[in-house]
């Protein structure tokens, strides 16, 4: 009896050091998650004095002093850039959802001569820097006379997609083809079996590349920058970029834009994050 009852408390013990270590482990993870959003939320409070006088982690002197937020507005042209970046995404989103689960439909749905080469072309395209091809693209944005407007961000983020197809072909090989079959021997061409029977089921799968893809298109600050350099069509991210000066950045006033910025971002994760993964496509054959 005592050999089992050593052996329990052993199995205890390492159960107790095994949560330990677990919890611990999470507990710094969420240190270094937290603590920089912690600093940049009291930078945003403070005023420059106590920037130049204080610690990253000091408290405010007025936890309600809001005169960066409303520089943030102004100076930063924050309403302006939130418009730009709003119109963008609308649209780049959009296109990428329904190129990206078009292209999935024919690549699973249809068999042709090039179905492998094309699966392997956009396998290389992936692997392609895409700073390799930084040049090439801006004389064909440009020669588009698209350079300085809106449209050639949104061009360039529905067209390098390659990544919402795989996410949208790995659902759709999930949808029984005998809903396609069922659909047909009821009339329905294969644009309407796509567009009432295979998109409706890919609501997980939409929701993943909205997220994916607007929070990339949402933190992007190189094509923005580089495609459309007036003031009038800067994005948030190169808002934030105004507040650096020749004399140094204006920190306070960067932390108040930041906040700015992660709001709408972490709302909307909380809002669409529980559509991911639901698993509309179960028992869709009953």
């Amino acid at each position: 009896m005592s050999t089992v009852r050593q052996t329990a408390a052993a199995a205890r013990t390492r159960s107790l050091i095994g949560r330990t270590f677990v919890y611990l482990t999470l507990v710094l993870a969420s240190l270094v998650i937290l603590i920089p959003l912690a600093v940049v939320f009291l930078t945003s409070l403070k005023t420059s004095e106590e920037m130049a006088d204080s610690g990253p982690l000091s408290l405010p002197s007025n936890w309600f002093n809001l005169a960066n937020y409303a520089t943030a507005f102004s100076d930063g042209k924050m309403i302006t850039a939130f418009g730009n970046t709003a119109f963008i995404l609308l649209f780049s989103i959009t296109g990428t959802v329904i190129i990206g689960s078009m292209t999935a439909y024919a690549i699973d749905r249809f068999h042709f001569p090039a179905r492998k080469l094309v699966m392997g072309l956009f396998l290389i395209a992936t692997l392609v820097p895409a700073v390799t091809t930084q040049v090439a693209t801006f004389q064909v944005v440009n020669s588009f006379g698209l350079f300085d407007t809106r449209w050639a961000p949104i061009l360039l983020y529905m067209g390098t997609d390659i990544v919402s197809i795989y996410i949208f072909l790995q659902f759709i090989r999930g949808i029984p083809v005998s809903l396609d079959e069922a659909a047909r021997l009821d009339g329905a061409n294969s644009f309407t079996v796509y567009r009432k029977v295979i998109f409706p089921l890919l609501k997980p799968a939409i929701a993943t590349v909205v997220i994916i893809k607007g929070i990339t298109v949402y933190n992007d600050f190189y094509i923005p920058f580089l495609y459309m350099p007036s003031e009038d069509l800067g994005t948030v991210s190169t808002a934030l970029f105004r507040f650096k000066g020749p004399f140094g950045a204006h920190w306070e006033n960067i932390s108040a834009g930041a906040i700015l910025v992660i709001l709408p971002t972490l709302l909307i994760f909380l809002f669409l994050q529980r559509y991911i993964y639901n698993g509309f496509a179960q028992g869709a054959t009953k």
